[in-house]
């Protein structure tokens, strides 16, 4: 091998001296050059290095852990939620959007853990049979209603040949928005044409009244055309309430994340509520601690709820005289704001239905006080989308209590 790495050295080395005897030079001094030429050449280290290539066979094992961190590394920083899962359906990694949107999946854990349910287990188990794809509608109610395209699908790693350690990448696309969509523009036709149609029958009597018997009668024209105007105002109060629940629906699934004093956002609301309250001859008591007392939330929301519950209970608790605002907080306690009216009260059978869109518990009354019989539900759809809850007490003859707790 040695002879083969240095044979141009040698030959080379052979072809002087040969030249060297027949110029005559002394054969002695010829022969030890070329000698010492010759071990010199054999015993130096070689200039190139033979390296050898090892074989398929030879090669290092495959690190699972580093296939799943090169197979992953893409997928981290989606704010879609992904997991890779094996063949148990067991979770090995996740992303960040998955924490927020599941909460953690235990790693090793069956995905079966966070996500119960039949038809995406059903889906999961056949992918990891056949080996296919596979694609599914999966609707999640808690926090918030949600609705995702669930599709699983297999990894094709090269480095991995065994059947048994294949991986499955599932991935949740959030379609949640678009199906709030159809559903608010179904929810708005409905509505719009169920409560628009009284008022707009009343002003097409109206119009042709004036157009008709009392078309000389000028009296009878300021009286009609001061109802018109009544009821071209509560349209246009009951389109702004329906546009409202639609833009709250679509964020619902949308947590606040600033903090909001609610000592001066009641103060604010009390402000702003005492015309109102003058006007009905009722006083607003607020009952605040000292300091502060923050929750997460959207400030103009929580304003829209909570001059919605005063002005109710101005409203229906008018009988009572006064409406008293409390928060309460503690350290071991959760933030609570108390609405409490000496109104006549709400039957118990009603009190389940108070959120519902356009239920009213006295239709004549509630719009005789130009309620829109949307405003809790507004309510509950702001309360929903802070996470926070509304309860409602109410005793017929003493009153009644809503309480909004964060």
């Amino acid at each position: 091998m040695r002879l083969r790495q240095e044979s141009a050295i040698l030959v080379l080395a052979t072809l002087i001296a040969a030249l060297a005897l027949v110029e005559g030079i002394n054969t002695g001094a010829v022969f030890w050059i070329w000698a010492i030429v010759m071990i010199v050449t054999l015993l130096r280290p070689p200039l190139v290095e033979r390296v050898v290539v090892p074989s398929q066979a030879e090669s290092a094992p495959v690190d699972p852990q580093a296939l799943l961190r090169t197979a992953f590394a893409g997928l981290a920083s989606l704010d879609m939620p992904v997991l890779i899962i094996d063949r148990e359906a067991s979770v090995l990694v996740q992303n960040m959007a998955v924490e927020k949107a599941f909460g953690a999946f235990p790693i090793g854990a069956h995905i079966s853990s966070k996500l119960r349910s039949p038809g995406l287990l059903d889906m999961v188990r056949e992918t990891i049979a056949t080996n296919t794809p596979n694609q599914i509608e999966h609707s999640e109610r808690l926090p918030s209603e949600r609705v995702y395209v669930v599709r699983i699908a297999p990894i094709h790693l090269p480095e991995i040949d065994r059947q048994e350690d294949a991986l499955f990448l599932l991935s949740f696309r959030d379609i949640s928005e678009l199906r709030h969509i159809d559903r608010m523009r179904s929810d708005f036709v409905a509505n719009a044409s169920h409560e628009l149609r009284t008022p707009l029958a009343s002003l097409r009597g109206f119009i042709e009244t004036i157009q008709g018997p009392a078309k000389s009668d000028a009296k009878a024209q300021q009286r009609f055309l001061g109802i018109m105007l009544d009821q071209t105002t509560r349209m246009s109060r009951l389109v702004d309430d329906l546009l409202s629940l639609s833009r709250l629906e679509l964020k619902s699934h949308i947590a606040p994340d600033q903090k909001v004093d609610l000592v001066p956002l009641l103060g604010h609301v009390r402000d702003s509520l005492l015309p109102l309250a003058g006007d009905l001859d009722v006083t607003i008591n607020l009952h605040l601690p000292t300091g502060k007392v923050e929750v997460l939330g959207d400030r103009d929301e929580l304003v829209q709820v909570f001059e919605n519950l005063i002005e109710n209970a101005c409203k229906y608790g008018q009988e009572g005289k006064s409406v008293e605002v409390s928060l309460l907080s503690g350290a071991d306690q959760a933030v609570e704001v108390v609405v409490s009216d000496k109104g006549p009260g709400i039957p118990a059978e009603h009190v389940p239905r108070l959120t519902e869109r356009f239920y009213r518990v006295n239709v004549e009354d509630s719009r005789s006080k130009k309620g829109t019989g949307l405003g809790l539900a507004i309510v509950k759809h702001i309360l929903t989308r802070h996470r926070a809850r509304l309860i409602v007490k109410s005793e017929v003859g003493k009153g009644t209590d809503f309480t909004v707790r964060f």
